[in-house]
């Protein structure tokens, strides 16, 4: 290759890279902006570090975390928020683009599948009611709150609890949470919330079939069928006692 070919290439290298640097929205720019953007078409460094990419440094430049949700960058009032609660004050860290994006004209924000939880502080990611609407189904009108002890802030569905694995809710025992699980929690559960589960009907019951370990029922009961005992032989069979 002769020298003066090098040098044309060498030029041409360096006009590419000057033209990158002062018409970057020509040069790289991926695509239009957001509407709200449209001002900075011209401006890539308003959000952009050279070489580095994007900053959350220069977007709260004018999106101030205290006031995003509740105020637009001009100051005003929201009228109609995105969200119904403004959760981007309990982020963990300002990091903008591990959520938003731009260049993607009608897209506002990262197609991710589904928000990072762990981004939000670990105080509200007990909190699922103050973003998410709880389901208007015969079960979830039951429950209030406790989302976690069943779902899982990776997915939503499928739930990650299934109740036939403790306890199927068959025949007499189909009724409501409650009737089981006082005080809206559903890591605990009591047999005494109907008339006949007395303490002392229980206590009497497995006293006469010699078993004096009950307080876990559902260790040994996996549904109304009081001969379907887990690790037992079925009807007839002879139960688990406390000297076996």
């Amino acid at each position: 290759m002769s020298r003066l070919l090098k040098l044309v290439l060498a030029a041409n290298l360096l006009v590419l890279t000057g033209l990158v640097f002062v018409y970057p929205q020509l040069m790289v720019g991926p695509g239009k902006l957001i509407p709200g953007h449209q001002r900075l078409a011209s401006d890539c460094f308003a959000c952009h570090a050279p070489l580095t990419g994007v900053d959350s440094g220069r977007c709260v430049v004018c999106h101030k975390p205290d006031d995003i949700g509740r105020l637009a960058t001009t100051g005003l009032p929201i009228a109609k928020p995105l969200t119904a609660v403004a959760f981007h004050q309990k982020l963990s860290s300002q990091d903008c683009v591990a959520c938003h994006s731009d260049h993607a004209g009608v897209r506002r924000f990262r197609q991710q599948g589904h928000f990072n939880h762990q981004l939000l502080q670990a105080a509200m990611r007990e909190q699922c009611q103050t973003c998410h609407k709880s389901p208007n189904d015969t079960l979830h009108q039951q429950i209030t709150g406790n989302c976690s002890q069943c779902h899982s802030q990776e997915k939503w569905t499928p739930a990650t609890f299934d109740h036939d694995k403790f306890f199927a809710l068959d025949r007499d025992h189909d009724t409501r949470c409650i009737t089981c699980h006082l005080a809206n929690d559903y890591r605990r559960y009591t047999c005494y919330g109907c008339h006949e589960h007395t303490l002392a009907n229980i206590r009497r019951e497995h006293i006469e079939e010699g078993i004096r370990k009950f307080d876990d029922c559902v260790e040994c009961h996996r549904s109304a069928d009081e001969h379907d005992i887990r690790g037992g032989r079925g009807a007839g069979g002879r139960r688990q006692h406390d000297d076996d």
